[in-house]
Order: C-alpha cells, then structure tokens, then sequence
C-alpha cells in the first residue's frame, strides 16, 4: 500500500532520519524528518499553472507547532492552536529566507509549505528540523527548485563552536555566562544563504568562524536529502523560464534615458515619482500587448537595476551620491518625550526611528506558552512600520511577519547588554515607531532603543548601534560591498547583511542573499566595513548620550528587592492572598513574589514602598534576643502583661519584669493598649517569648545599666 523510503544518518550526537511516501501521499512533496525523538512534517503543494497576470512569485511557509507534541494542552478558553505565536512567526521566516531565491527566475506559480511539529523531545529544537524537512520536501516535489539546502544551529561555548546545542542552552542564553552565541544558517553545497544569530560581543573572527563551522557541519544533510531524492523525487515540473529579452530591449530603448535621470535624484521621494513618471512613460510607448505581459514588471526591474548596479561597479558614485563605505548623516536626540520613562529620536539620511522606554515591575512581565514550557521574559522589544514611513496610505492592521521579524532582529541585538534581572529589577518594553524609513529601519531601531534605555536610566553594559552591508555581485565576479543601503539598493541588490554590537563586539548578525550564496572573502569584508561602520555610528551617538542617565524619570516606577525564606512565601501571601493585598492597599506600592521567594515592591513614592518593605519585613523577621522593641500592651493576667512587640507577634512580660519594685498586679502600672519599650530576654521551652520592661528606660528606650538597676531596686 505505501511506496515507503527512509534514510538515516549520525549527525552530531542525535541519528537524523528523512522518511517518504507513507504519510500526506496527495501533497506534491511530503518528508517527516526526525532528530532524537524531534519529529517534523513538511508538506508541498504547487500550483500547475500561474494566476493570469501574475507578476511575483507567491510562496507561503507555514511553521505549525501543536502543543500535543510535547504532550501538552493549549491553554487559553478555546484549548486549541490559534493565531501563530512568534516563535512560528520568526521560523516561517527563517525557512522562507534560504529558499526562496532557490527557485527558477521567472517561476510564478502559488507554492505553500507548511512544517508541523508532530513531537518534540524537549532537547532538539525542531526549527532546524523543520528547515531540513521542509528542504527535501522541496526536493522531492518536482517543483523548479534549485536545493537542497539545509540550516544548523551553532553555539560556541568555552572557545569551541557547538553542533545543534540543546534546547534548555539557548534558552537560557541570558544567564549562561559560557554560552555566547546562538546561530542558525542555512545554505547549498556550495555557499551559505542565510545567517541568523544572537551573540555575546564575539569578533568578527569569531562569527565568521561560526558561519563557516556551520556551512561545514551542514553538508552530511544535504547529501542525505540528495540520497533521498534519489530514491523518491517525482519527475521535474516542465518549466522553463519565460524569454521576455525582446520585451526587455523595447522597454530600455523607450525608456533608459529618463529611467537613468530618475535614478540621479538623491531625495527618495522626488526620485520615486520620477521612477514612477519613468515607468508610466515606458508603458505608454508599448503596445497593448506588451502592456498586458506579465512579464513586463520583471523588465522595468532588470532596467532599474541595471542602471543602480552598473554606476556602483564601475566606480561611480551612489543614487545618493556616496561612495561605498559611507554612512549617512547621523543626528540622535533623547529626553523627547516628557512623560515617558525613557525616549529617543535616531535619524540616519530618510531613516527615522522614535524609540521609548516603558520600565514596568513583574506584574508585566510577558508570559510565553511554549512546547518546551512556559516562561516570562522582562525584556520587550515591539516595533511598528505605518504606510506613512514610506509616503503610502496603505491599510493598518495587526503586526505583520516583517515587523515581527525586525522587532525580534533589534531584540537580538541588545540582549546582550542587558543589565542581570537580579541587579535591575525591571520590565522593559520598548516600542519603536519608524516615521520614516529608507533602507535599514531595524538597524535604526537598534540604535534609537539603546539610547531610549540610557535616557530611562537602565544600566547597559555598553551602547549598541546597527548597520546594513549591502551587495551588488555580477556574473563576470566583480562585486561591490556596500555600507548603510539605501531601500532600492537593497530591492535592487543581491544581499541584506545586518550586523549589530558594541565597541568590543558583534551581538547579532543577519544575512539574507538573493543569489546562490557568497564567498567567505566576501562576508569577511562585510563585517570589517560593518565594524568601521558601527564605530562611526557609536561616535555619532555618543552626541546625544554618551553614558546612561544616573537617576530614572520622575514618572517611573520603583523597585526595591528583598528576599525571604522560602518557608515564609505562605505567610506573606495569606490566605487567599489576604495579607498581600493588605500590604497593597496599606502601601499603596505593588508587591510582586516568586516561588523563589524574591519580593520586587515597586511604586513611584519612596515611602509607599519603605512602608511596604517594613510590613512584610515584620512578617517574615525573626525576633532578636537581647534587642528591645516599642509594642503595645494587648492584655493584663495576674501574672504579667502581654505585649505586641514585633508584627503581630506577642510576648509576656511577667509581673516581675514590669519594674524594679514588688507589683500586687500589672494594672498598678501598665493599662491596655499603652505603649512600652520591652527586651527580648529569650524562648522558654516551649517557644513562648520572655520579654522584660524593668531593664529599659521607657523614656529613651535605651537599656539600663545593671548598677542602676540594682540601685532602683534598693
């Protein structure tokens, strides 16, 4: 009944196996690929034919992880997998990355692939299996794709690079002092195609070393999903590349003149309506025929870029007029907005980012439902790209893939420089607002969030800035590496190559290549013009903010931290979170625990928060014997007073330690509801508490000397 076919390999410690032909047979391609017992579908459906006037390639991924695979329920009301979350936002991403310039130019037809976690082991993160499964499904579909490629992830630990790490090692990245890098790439047999990575100020050297090692690491996978396919490939879809040279060469002699002085504008704006006037010119001069071809949006873009690539590769100067290595004018301000806690405007050429700083308290930490589990993470990174940005009036929804994808690239970015939870208390959310964008608005954010959290006092390690490295490669091997692109010359250009860090090193670093991959002598020079590129670009920051402030806004909250025995978290609570929120509403400061028993009292007002401290303080502490206390008399015996002398905890003073004169009973000097200055003289065997009165001066509170004493007596 099934046309099964199965292969294996040892790859790193764990034994990969893509499997065919059993499950999903009407999917065009179907590869169920496991590592350990971290099991990925990926399933491929093409259309045969292309929509009429399609004029792009429409391929959709899919990354699904369903919750029972890691034997778990979802949570929320509805218990089923809705909206994607982030993480299966950012993995679409990153199999769509490497694949999508694998396919034949010119290929229109609609392209879905959907990965779906069918188990997780809790070890073996499935994004790479995913990426693995997703390219032999590609592979064996028939589809004009020119895999396989295959991704790794890459650690580098104690001064060694680390094949595929384990789940619970980069997800706590953050508090591992030896685990410094977390990197995912992905590539052919012959280059790499897509670089993506979190890192802990590593060199140049260092990251590249890591991109290489993965490359490396990577090719037994790829001659896996070869062996595969050779057992299972379907035949190869009959397509072959529109020829549209003869359109091509109408469109260039009608319209190369006025398309080349549009491209000489500098102001992104001017230039796009003459772009556009270009274009409209173009296509009146055609016949109808022509102006209907779908093909004639891929010749104004062979036009275009032509004109771009062709002044940068012969020596001339940029669309902006600069040369290859120069970053655009820089100015940063802070202090922006004054009931924020912290905000920053960067502006680098027509990019703009208003960046601010929220600091919250652990009520706002983000709660993350996970297959691996659940965890709360006080750092927030949101950004946000309107039409306006770009001039357009365009519709306004939900977060698309693109913002979730930069916001989590500048998130990486600056995890780095974090202060350590334990010393800075603190939830941060920065929101970054592009109001206006020309190339690079995620780098932008970089920038404006580090000085957006020094404006709002957070202690970072070190400032951060980003830059875009850019590339225009041609088919005889001359390239140019460019610094800070512009929007079209990254449309126009065959490499988006992102890199973010301090002054002693590279925090994140992401690379996507429209062509089928590049050299290690071109990355190498990539990162050293991004390194002269950042440096500039920190100098240029240190204008506005050369350190961060020493004192929060008036407007942000504060947090103190105090810890207590684990054994006293009941008693601080309450029943039924009774005392907490005593402890609330007395303070009026906020009063957050954890399991750990670590207690985080935030509150804009110093006294609400001291008195908050002081209450729970007289919860969880520990009377001090020989120490004397101020209490209140809550009841008269005969044989002494009981005393209210530390939270609501009482004590007997007996009618021997109330004075140094024989008592017939309490009442002769104390009445309830006075106040006394009594010592703590000790525990009887029971735990009962002995306190005396008779060796304090209830005046100043100050212990008597014992010849005082004895001479009172007397």
């Amino acid at each position: 009944m099934f046309n099964e076919v199965k292969k294996s390999i040892q790859w790193g410690e764990e034994t990969l196996t893509l499997e065919t032909g059993k499950v999903a047979r009407q999917a065009d391609g179907s590869v169920i690929a496991t590592l350990g017992e971290t099991s990925v579908m990926a399933n491929v459906t093409f259309a045969k034919e292309p929509k009429p006037g399609q004029d792009f390639f429409p391929l959709t991924v899919h990354y699904q992880e369903k919750y029972y695979a890691a034997g778990k329920v979802p949570g929320g009301f509805f218990k089923r997998e809705a909206r994607p979350s982030e993480k299966e936002t950012l993995t679409a991403r990153l199999i769509d990355r490497p694949c999508r310039p694998l396919f034949v130019p010119g290929f229109k037809n609609e392209v879905l692939v959907m990965c779906t976690v069918l188990s997780h082991d809790l070890v073996n993160e499935p994004d790479i299996v995913a990426m693995i499964a997703a390219s032999a499904a590609l592979t064996i579909s028939g589809v004009p794709f020119m895999g396989p490629i295959a991704g790794a992830r890459v650690g580098y630990a104690n001064g060694e690079y680390v094949l595929n790490p384990e789940v619970d090692d980069m997800q706590k990245l953050r508090d591992n002092p030896e685990q410094r890098l977390d990197l995912v790439v992905a590539g052919t047999k012959d280059a790499v195609m897509m670089v993506e990575s979190e890192a802990y100020e590593l060199s140049e050297a260092e990251m590249l070393g890591a991109v290489k090692f993965g490359h490396e690491q990577m090719q037994p996978v790829i001659d896996l999903i070869v062996d595969l396919a050779e057992a299972a490939a379907k035949e190869p879809f009959d397509f072959q590349p529109p020829d549209y040279s003869a359109l091509y060469a109408k469109v260039k002699a009608a319209g190369e003149t006025q398309m080349r002085a549009a491209f000489a504008i500098r102001d992104k704006q001017e230039r796009t309506e003459a772009i556009s006037a270009a274009r409209a010119a173009i296509k009146e001069a055609l016949n109808e025929e022509e102006q209907a071809d779908p093909n004639l949006g891929s010749a104004f873009k062979k036009l275009e870029s032509s004109i771009l690539r062709g002044d940068i590769i012969s020596g001339g100067a940029r669309i902006d007029g600069r040369d290859r290595t120069t970053v655009r004018p820089i100015v940063s301000e802070v202090g922006l907005l004054p009931r924020t806690h912290g905000s920053a405007l960067f502006t680098r050429g027509e990019t703009q980012a208003l960046v601010v700083t929220t600091l919250g308290t652990g009520e706002d930490e983000q709660i993350i439902d996970a297959l691996h589990g659940n965890s709360r993470s006080n750092f927030l990174l949101h950004y946000n790209f309107p039409p306006y940005s770009v001039g357009e009036a365009g519709r306004v929804g939900p977060p698309g893939r693109r913002e979730i994808g930069h916001g989590k690239l500048a998130w990486r970015a600056l995890q780095a420089v974090l202060p350590a939870a334990t010393d800075f208390p603190y939830t941060i959310r920065l929101v970054s607002e592009i109001t206006e964008s020309n190339g690079s608005s995620s780098m932008a954010t970089v920038c404006g969030a580090s000085l957006a959290m020094m404006d709002a006092a957070v202690p970072l390690k070190a400032p951060v800035a980003g830059v875009a490295m850019g590339l225009i490669l041609e088919d005889d091997g001359q390239y140019a590496v460019l610094t800070d692109i512009l929007g079209d010359e990254d449309h126009l250009g065959d490499m988006d190559f992102k890199v973010a860090g301090t002054e002693d090193g590279i925090t994140s670093l992401q690379m996507d290549i429209k062509v089928a991959g590049i050299t290690p002598q071109i990355m190498e020079q990539a990162l050293a013009q991004a390194k002269d590129g950042r440096m500039h670009i920190l100098g240029e920051m240190s204008k506005a903010l050369s350190e961060g402030r020493s004192e929060f806004s008036a407007h942000a909250p504060r947090i103190e931290t105090m810890q207590i025995p684990t054994d006293k978290i009941r008693e601080v609570i309450g029943s039924g979170g009774k005392v907490i929120r005593e402890i609330v509403e007395v303070s009026g400061a906020k009063v957050d625990i954890n399991d750990d028993g670590v207690i985080k009292i935030a509150s804009a007002n110093g006294e609400a928060i001291q008195k908050a401290y002081d209450m729970i303080h007289s919860i969880v502490a520990e009377p001090e014997e020989g120490k004397i206390y101020t209490g209140k008399v809550v009841k008269l015996v005969d044989f002494g007073a009981f005393v209210n002398f530390f939270g609501k905890r009482d004590g007997l003073v007996h009618v021997s330690q109330i004075a140094n004169k024989r008592l017939n009973h309490p009442s002769d000097l104390l009445k309830e509801g006075q106040e006394v200055k009594v010592k703590l003289l000790g525990f009887d065997d029971r735990g009962k508490v002995r306190l005396g009165m008779k060796m304090v001066d209830q005046e100043t509170g100050e212990e008597i000397a014992p010849e005082r004493n004895k001479e009172d007596a007397e």
